[in-house]
C-alpha cells in the first residue's frame, strides 16, 4: 500500500486574516470552497487547508512547526520586515540556517535554507 501526503489543516479563530498571512508572506494562492480555504504554491503541491477553530480550541497550544524552504534566509527575513512579518534570531544548523516566527493564530512557522 503506498501512503502520500496530501496536506496540512491550521484551525483558524480567523480563517481569512490566516489566509492572508499565508498569501501575503509566503506567496501562496488562496481558494474558498465549502468554508475551507486552500493554500497552494505557484508549482501547485504544497496545500495548507486553512479550517474555522472550533470554540474550545486554544489557538497555539498545538506541537506544530511549518517549515519553509527558502534559498536565502537572511534576504527572506528582510523582504519579510518590509511587509510587517518579524522573524526572529536567524540560528545555524548542520550545514543550514533557519529563523522562527508565528502566524496570526500562534502556529509556530519556520523558514529554513536546508535541503536547498
Amino acid at each position: 500500500m503506498n501512503v502520500g501526503f496530501s496536506s496540512v489543516i491550521i484551525y483558524a479563530k480567523d480563517t481569512h486574516k490566516t489566509a492572508e498571512f499565508y498569501t501575503k508572506y509566503f506567496g501562496f494562492d488562496a481558494v474558498e470552497e465549502k468554508g475551507i480555504i486552500a493554500l497552494t504554491s505557484e508549482e501547485g503541491v504544497e496545500q495548507l487547508l486553512i479550517h474555522q477553530a472550533g470554540s474550545a480550541v486554544k489557538m497555539g497550544q498545538a506541537c506544530i512547526k511549518l517549515v519553509f524552504t527558502v534559498s536565502d534566509v537572511e534576504k527572506f527575513k528582510a523582504s519579510a520586515l518590509k511587509k510587517g512579518l518579524k522573524f526572529g534570531a536567524t540560528h545555524k544548523g548542520d550545514g543550514y540556517l533557519f529563523s522562527n516566527a508565528k502566524d496570526p493564530n500562534k502556529n509556530n512557522v519556520c523558514i529554513s535554507s536546508r535541503g536547498v
